[in-house]
């Protein structure tokens, strides 16, 4: 028996168990794609989900309202922000887009890793209400290549196209605000950079903590 006296005192730390994941960058960098196949490999034990954010865009062809936005009028949002029910929310391109807190606050309670697909605007909103989010940008490796992913995945005019062109280096030039930077220019390596970040948050003191609190207590008790 060891006659030393432990100076750490487990406690359980009053946190959510998922984590809240930020993932921006300009359209066309991959960060949609890079989501979707993390997603693809969730499992019970380590859940994640995409929020679904509130727009008053229209729906492309194919989108589903809950699935892949929830779709509201201008009025509806403008009376949600009102009613202060965003955790964040912004204008892009003359289009609202938002995150309600009910979308993620449940989520983390039950232990669910959740990823918000949202602008450099909205990570400073989320940053400002919880300091502790993990925020990610996604880099495209160059500007044609850029340019070569918009024009292929045939989802927008020219007209539409040449002003995301415009935004991608303003939009950027916030990538210094994030906690990692990812650059897609392989995707299979692109895919294990994030998921080793997923993976490093995961293991962090806190949340260990959490999931192996009788462990903490049962190593901790004294003998």
């Amino acid at each position: 028996m060891s006659d030393i006296t432990p100076d750490y005192k487990f406690s359980r730390p009053a946190f959510p168990l998922g984590n809240l994941f930020i993932v921006a960058a300009p359209s066309g960098a991959g960060k949609s794609t890079l989501i979707k196949e993390i997603l693809r490999k969730s499992s019970p034990e380590q859940s994640m989900q995409l929020s679904v954010s509130h727009t008053t865009r229209k729906p492309r062809k194919g989108e589903q309202n809950g699935v892949e936005y929830y779709f509201v009028d201008h009025a509806e949002f403008e009376n949600m922000i009102k009613q202060d029910a965003f955790y964040e929310h912004a204008e892009v391109f003359g289009n609202y887009y938002g995150t309600s807190k009910a979308a993620i606050s449940d989520k983390l309670q039950l232990g669910v890793d959740v990823f918000l697909d949202i602008d450099w605007q909205g990570a400073r909103q989320v940053k400002n209400k919880n300091p502790d989010v993990i925020s990610i940008f996604v880099l495209p490796p160059s500007v044609e290549a850029l340019q070569s992913r918009l024009v292929g995945r045939g989802q927008d005019s020219e007209e539409v196209i040449a002003k995301r062109m415009g935004a991608a280096q303003s939009e950027i030039s916030h990538a210094n605000e994030f906690d990692y930077v990812i650059v897609n220019d392989d995707l299979e390596q692109a895919h294990k950079e994030f998921e080793a970040i997923i993976s490093a948050q995961r293991v962090r003191l806190r949340n260990q903590q959490l999931r192996h609190d009788s462990l903490f207590t049962s190593l901790l008790a004294p003998k």
